[in-house]
């Protein structure tokens, strides 16, 4: 998941970076990314463990998972 979020991020700008949060309270259920942008950061994409393993090969899934990271980057960076 991280490195698509990251690919699909990147596209927008090349400096973006994602954090995956999973401490304790998620393991096992879900885990969250945010978008980081210089001292900027993302609201978090929240992410439901058995989501991604039942739409894995989903190609609408992956589609709206791609718009949805590309806009946050935009909004991110302004651009």
């Amino acid at each position: 998941m991280h490195n698509f979020l990251l690919s699909h991020a990147k596209r927008e700008n090349p400096r973006i970076e994602v954090e995956l949060e999973s401490g304790d309270e998620r393991e096992g259920k879900s885990y969250a990314a945010r978008l980081r942008f210089g001292g900027k950061t993302s609201r978090p994409i929240e992410f439901d463990y058995k989501e991604v393993a039942d739409n894995r090969g989903s190609l609408a899934w992956g589609r709206s998972m791609a718009e949805r990271t590309r806009a946050l980057a935009r909004e991110l960076t302004g651009s």
